[in-house]
């Protein structure tokens, strides 16, 4: 099922999720809808809160980013649970993100070009391993959602945070128009 994803504002996103166990309420097909949701959105990664829970957990699929010989060499389609960082690594590189909770907004941001990842798959058994490059970054950008950052709170431009401050107040106020269905903050 195709959720809708929180917008930019909504207090949801400011805020540090909380970790899960393997009994939380129908968490395999929460993880399916999520697929479903970030594919609908062509998205490469989608943290829990976007879809209003604020919980540990998102999954990232960057194989579609690659050709075929590629993906399967780099790529990942990977389901995090209660993911801890262990290690950021490498030279820092800036790269242009974007967001589905934050649409047609694109920024440069600064991020490690290496990490160590230590989390639960989606059968909640403990995995870890280092991700760069690509990887990395989406990896950081998911892990940045549990901990209630967004890119645009990153953002290595101090003249791009003022250009968009009016198309974020915007989003804010659901002042857009979207190919998926999105929650705004209330009104008020």
């Amino acid at each position: 099922m195709i959720l809708p994803i929180y917008a930019y504002g909504h207090p949801i996103l400011k805020k540090r999720a909380q970790p899960i166990t393997p009994d939380y309420p129908q968490l395999q097909e929460l993880i399916a809808d999520m697929w479903d949701t970030m594919y609908h959105a062509h998205g490469v990664g989608l943290a829990a809160p976007q879809i209003g829970k604020s919980i540990r957990l998102f999954i990232v699929d960057t194989l579609q980013s690659y050709d075929d010989e590629e993906a399967q060499q780099r790529g990942i389609r990977q389901v995090f649970i209660n993911p801890e960082k262990v290690e950021e690594a490498g030279d820092p590189w800036i790269y242009e993100e974007g967001c589905l909770s934050i649409p047609d907004v694109h920024g440069e941001v600064e991020r490690p070009a290496r990490i160590r990842l230590r989390w639960l798959d989606e059968q909640f058994q403990p995995r870890e391993a280092e991700f760069e490059g690509l990887e990395a970054r989406v990896i950081q950008h998911e892990y940045d959602h549990l901990e209630g950052v967004l890119f645009v709170d990153k953002l290595v431009n101090p003249i791009k945070r003022k250009l968009i401050k009016r198309r974020l107040e915007h989003i804010r106020k659901g002042r857009i128009q979207l190919a998926y269905r999105m929650v705004f903050a209330e009104r008020r």
